[in-house]
């Protein structure tokens, strides 16, 4: 659960530096590398939210896994500590249901959300990114939000210029008290990336 204290180092964990500082939050780059690769070898685990383990058993005719079993989509999801972590913690606790195929890192801001982390987590071969803050005017940060709206603009187009698809990577935004919409946004975004099927762009070789 999540507290009402505003954090003293921007997101409250012990392993990066606030809003202010250079070091990337919550371990920066090198800890979601560590969680791409995680989600790319089908590691099972609770994300911070209490998520629950990646699942399988999608619809007939889906690719398969080397272990026989159906593919399933893993997406790495980038969640405001304020509003979107909140909304998915209301959802857990409210019991709505949703696919269980989101890893979730928890970041102060959307406007934290390096676009070179996104590229990271394709590269090291999550099938989709889901990027969700504070509706614009409702930044705990003032403009943050608005902030993540300009990079995630500039980002689209270069996603573009890659050849990556649309529906890959999809930004939300999603208010704490809206953890019906939270549930909503994981179910699009897990039917448009398995409708996408593997990501064949920017991938290295060891993960396809």
């Amino acid at each position: 659960m999540l507290s009402g204290e505003r954090p003293d180092r921007g997101c409250g964990c012990d392993e990066g530096g606030g809003m202010l500082t250079r070091e990337p939050c919550c371990g920066g780059a090198g800890r979601v590398g560590r969680l791409a690769r995680e989600v790319a070898d089908g590691e099972s685990g609770d994300g911070e939210s209490g998520a629950g383990s990646l699942a399988s058993g999608s619809p007939a005719g889906t690719d398969r896994t080397r272990a026989g079993e159906t593919w399933e989509p893993k997406i790495v999801a980038f969640l405001c500590n304020w509003c979107s972590y909140a909304g998915a913690d209301l959802a857990g606790t409210s019991r709505i249901q949703y696919p269980p195929n989101v890893r979730i890192v928890r970041v102060p801001c959307s406007g934290r959300v390096d676009p070179l982390l996104i590229l990271k987590c394709l590269q090291q071969g999550a099938d989709g990114v889901l990027v969700s803050g504070c509706h614009p005017g409702d930044c705990h940060y003032m403009a943050g939000n608005y902030l993540a709206r300009r990079k995630f603009a500039l980002l689209a187009d270069l996603l573009d210029f890659f050849g990556i698809e649309k529906g890959r990577v999809q930004f939300s935004w999603v208010s704490a008290a809206e953890g019906e919409k939270f549930a909503d946004v994981v179910k699009r975004v897990t039917e448009s990336v398995r409708t996408l099927g593997r990501p064949t762009r920017l991938v290295k070789e060891r993960q396809r």
